[in-house]
């Protein structure tokens, strides 16, 4: 369990909701080593509770995630920078049957963009900033492509790979990259609409729901519609099927919905 006194990342979980913060302000919240080990260990956390509804990912001060700590490039190889983990961390939270949501307050570049695609739903303010820096450093943004291309239009990735511009909140939400962008006072409001939203589906439901979208189609129609009707056979027969069925009969919420803190 992270402790709470936890110098680069905070967590703390109410009403169902894991809200883990990168804690580094300091280093810009730069993923360093230690910051991804604890970064990880948040999610793992989130994952393995039961009561754990809905991941929210966030950041104390002024820049949401500056991308890798570059302080630990400077002359050794990627397994030993902790590049190797990044991937996982990625993966980890792309695939969570638990929906994560970024709340974005502030800046994203390279690696913290691949943080906020990788993730479900993601709000941000209208004036945070992001950018693919890489090219500009010599380098490229090869590992982050796994989750931002599926997120962005094709034409905006070759711009935004290829130069290195920053971009604000408001062409984030027009190219894909995040849900909504927001002023700065309803983003706390916009985020915790999303949450009082998922919190609401059935937990086995909205990992099927996350299968379903990253499922690539069967060869045929007809093959498709088999394992189709298939999954959703399964799930109307399933004990949170049939609750969610009784409740919305006996007009009540299904017992899954956590309970509003007094």
């Amino acid at each position: 369990m992270i402790e709470p006194t936890s110098e680069l990342v905070r967590y703390s979980v109410t009403a169902g909701v894991a809200t883990i913060a990168l804690d580094s302000p300091a280093k810009r919240n730069a993923l360093s080593q230690a910051l991804l080990s604890q970064l990880m260990a948040g999610i793992d956390e989130a994952q393995a509770d039961s009561e754990v509804r809905v991941i929210v990912l966030t950041h104390t001060g002024p820049v949401f995630c500056s991308g890798m700590d570059l302080s630990e490039a400077r002359g050794v190889g990627a397994s030993e920078m902790g590049i190797n983990a990044f991937p996982k961390l990625l993966q980890t939270l792309w695939d969570s049957p638990k929906p994560v949501v970024a709340r974005v307050a502030g800046p994203a570049r390279a690696g913290g963009v691949g943080l906020i695609a990788a993730c479900d739903l993601a709000v941000c303010i209208r004036s945070a900033t992001f950018a693919f820096s890489e090219v500009r450093l010599g380098i490229v943004p090869a590992v982050i492509s796994a989750t931002v291309l599926p997120r962005l239009s094709p034409r905006a990735a070759h711009e935004l790979f290829l130069t290195g511009s920053v971009f604000d909140g408001v062409r984030a939400a027009d190219i894909g990259l995040v849900n909504a962008a927001v002023e700065e006072d309803e983003l706390d409001a916009a985020t915790a609409s999303y949450v009082a939203d998922l919190v609401k589906g059935g937990p086995i439901a909205l990992g099927a729901a996350k299968a379903l979208l990253r499922r690539p189609p069967a060869t045929t129609m007809a093959d498709d519609f088999t394992e189709l009707l298939e999954i959703s056979a399964r799930l109307f027969a399933s004990d949170e099927g049939q609750e969610g069925i009784r409740a919305y009969g006996e007009k009540r919420s299904p017992r899954w919905v956590p309970a509003r803190p007094d």
